[in-house]
């Protein structure tokens, strides 16, 4: 049995400012994107600029942040919103919806695409294999936090979370760090390594992440104000990744069947 360290939220302060780590790790994950954008775009044949990667990078972070928040409030905290429609702001107390995120990261890649002249899957297919990282990177962030922790369990790694009970749980937020963050990573960095069909690479990335994120929440605590969604066993988190699953492979189906479109 492990127990939760007492980590303070705040990773630096500097008179009223205050730097939490949940925001260092959007930004450690942000210029990792950053990055292994500029590495791929530097690869003979890319059709990409390294100039194009950050402004790229700008419209996703703009999508993640905006899209995240307003997704954790109308999908888990809608009617919180409407007693303190101030929290929709304080994003440093945590709460930041994946699918949210994801919606918003779309409406952005679309934005970037006109702007650029290129297709909403040329714009997702080159963005994929990176976005893994900035999702592992905002899971250590909710562990750090000490928020999305996981149901009960007698494994020899459960986690006593002393804010919650004295009952070992599963750190769930652990496990989507490893499985959302690096395998996906991993995963999608070689899929994507030589040229694959267009679609392919996005629904590559929705398949596997919505299979990960819909074992996860078998073992991640529902949340408090939702509960189990339907069945007795269905989580909102679950209700969300399944479309994404089928959606992923619909992509594949449909890029493997028409090669060389654009």
């Amino acid at each position: 049995m492990l127990t939760y360290p007492d980590i303070d939220p705040v990773a630096v302060s500097l008179g009223p400012l205050a730097i939490h780590w949940y925001g260092l790790m959007y930004l450690i994950g942000f210029l990792a994107v950053w990055w292994l954008g500029s590495v791929r775009a530097r690869k003979p044949g890319s059709g990409w600029k390294q100039e194009e990667v950050g402004d790229l990078l700008f419209y996703g972070a703009l999508g993640v942040i905006l899209g995240g928040r307003i997704g954790y409030v109308i999908f888990y905290n809608f009617s919180m919103f409407l007693n303190d429609p101030l929290m929709l702001f304080r994003i440093w107390q945590g709460g930041m919806s994946f699918h949210g995120g994801m919606l918003g990261v779309f409406v952005a890649m679309w934005l970037f695409g006109r702007k650029t002249g290129r297709s909403f899957f040329q714009v997702t297919d080159f963005m994929a294999p990176f976005v893994p990282i900035g999702l592992g990177a905002g899971r250590i962030g909710n562990f750090i936090n000490g928020e999305l922790w996981g149901r009960p369990t007698d494994l020899p790694w459960g986690m006593v979370f002393p804010l919650v009970d004295s009952q070992p749980r599963h750190p769930s937020m652990l496990y989507e760090a490893l499985l959302e963050g690096l395998v996906l990573f991993i995963i999608l960095w070689l899929y994507s390594a030589k040229p694959k069909p267009y679609r392919a690479v996005s629904g590559m990335f929705m398949l596997c992440y919505g299979l990960f994120r819909f074992a996860v929440e078998f073992v991640r605590q529902p949340d408090a104000q939702l509960g189990f969604i339907a069945l007795h066993w269905v989580t909102m988190g679950q209700l969300l990744s399944f479309p994404m699953i089928l959606f992923g492979i619909f992509l594949l189906l449909l890029a493997y069947a028409k090669r060389g479109e654009q």
